[in-house]
């Protein structure tokens, strides 16, 4: 596969399940996106502080520490980091997950085709 040259295009991986958040990792950075990946929502918390703000944000929901429902109820009250899109992934229904006001849901197991294609339509152009 070649990299679509998305290098300006910085992506945040929030997902507690190791396998697949490495997973998720690799192929963003084989597609030629930037990623950061955390294990719950106090480190992408603190990733959103100390860092570079991400295009995306790849959001799980049910993670130990800070969940994705938490997470999102902070990063909504900190408009330093309330503009960055949420894609929500979840093994839950959408209705069950909520309304967490993300541009977009995705089910688990994931769709790798839907999960890139949603990420490029975040991804601002160099």
């Amino acid at each position: 596969m070649m990299a679509r040259g998305n290098s300006h295009c910085p992506v945040l991986i929030v997902e507690d399940d190791e396998d697949l958040r490495e997973m998720m990792a690799q192929l963003l950075t084989l597609e030629g996106f930037q990623t950061a990946a955390v294990a719950n929502g106090r480190e992408a918390l603190e990733y959103l502080h100390q860092s570079a703000r991400p295009d995306v944000i790849l959001l799980d929901l049910m993670m130990p520490v800070m969940d994705g429902w938490e997470f999102r109820r902070h990063q909504k009250e900190d408009p330093a980091i309330a503009p960055v899109p949420v894609i929500v992934l979840s093994a839950l229904d959408q209705a069950r997950a909520g309304n967490l006001d993300a541009t977009a849901f995705l089910k688990k197991p994931l769709d790798f085709d839907r999960l890139l294609t949603l990420v490029r339509s975040h991804c601002r152009p160099s």
